[in-house]
């Protein structure tokens, strides 16, 4: 008897799995086609220095990426959080972008855990009491460079000389090249016009810098990229070498 139900268990266990193959291949032909065209980014950077546009924000760094994207449209979701030093200003930023033939626009919603409220509530939006800061962005890739714009509109802005928003502004030109099998980028950053925000009185060239990566690779499928990067402050007279190294599946 017990042999009889072996027999009868194995006869029937293809017949099982034939719905849940063919359930599966279904599945896949009835998606629509727009989830197919949608595209996940998930990574993560460990930086030596948080240097951004020729600014020190922290120490040893963790900064996660988390986006999806379809025909142009994208929304992002990256962080920072200081790994040497735990009193390094934590960030939380939402970008909203969408590019179409070389030109892109974007808004960024940024947070950081200091500023006007003193609770660092990431849901308060009050004018003069938050520590979101909302820019916008605009682009050309030229080829050869590209040039992009950003302006603070609202949130937690910098002021003029004369105390009034200063709607703070930075403009960055580009120009991506390969050299000795590593791909490079140099960057040249200025700040029109007077802000606290980047603690410039006027026009200031505030980011200068170079940077080169180059895959490890430690598998057949999967590869590190490193980079360093030399970076200079005019403005403050400052100057960084950062390295770092991303992570992504």
């Amino acid at each position: 008897m017990e042999k009889i139900n072996r027999r009868i268990v194995l006869l029937v266990l293809p017949f099982m799995a034939m719905p849940i193959m063919g359930q599966e291949k279904l599945d896949e032909e009835a998606l629509p086609t727009f989830v197919k065209d949608v595209e996940t980014t998930i990574a993560a950077d460990v930086v030596s220095q948080y240097i951004w546009r020729g600014q020190d924000l922290g120490n040893v760094s963790l900064q996660p990426t988390l986006g999806v994207g379809y025909k142009g449209f994208s929304l992002n979701a990256w962080g920072s959080v200081g790994l040497s030093e735990p009193k390094d200003t934590k960030e939380f930023d939402l970008t909203v972008a969408y590019t179409i033939g070389r030109l892109n626009v974007g808004v960024t919603d940024y947070w950081f855990d200091a500023g006007l409220d003193p609770d660092n509530r990431y849901f308060k939006y009050g004018a003069h009491e938050t520590n979101h800061v909302f820019e916008a962005n605009i682009g050309y890739d030229f080829g050869l460079l590209s040039v992009q714009w950003f302006t603070n509109f609202a949130g937690n802005d910098g002021v003029n000389k004369h105390g009034h928003r200063a709607y703070s502004s930075y403009m960055e030109v580009t120009a991506p090249f390969r050299l000795a099998t590593c791909d490079w980028t140099a960057a040249v950053g200025a700040v029109p016009y007077a802000t606290s925000f980047y603690n410039t009185n006027g026009f200031a060239v505030t980011n200068v810098s170079l940077k080169a990566t180059k895959e490890i690779r430690v598998t057949d499928t999967f590869a590190i990229p490193i980079f360093g990067q030399i970076a200079a402050n005019p403005r403050s007279q400052k100057a960084y070498l950062v390295v770092g190294f991303t992570l992504q599946p």
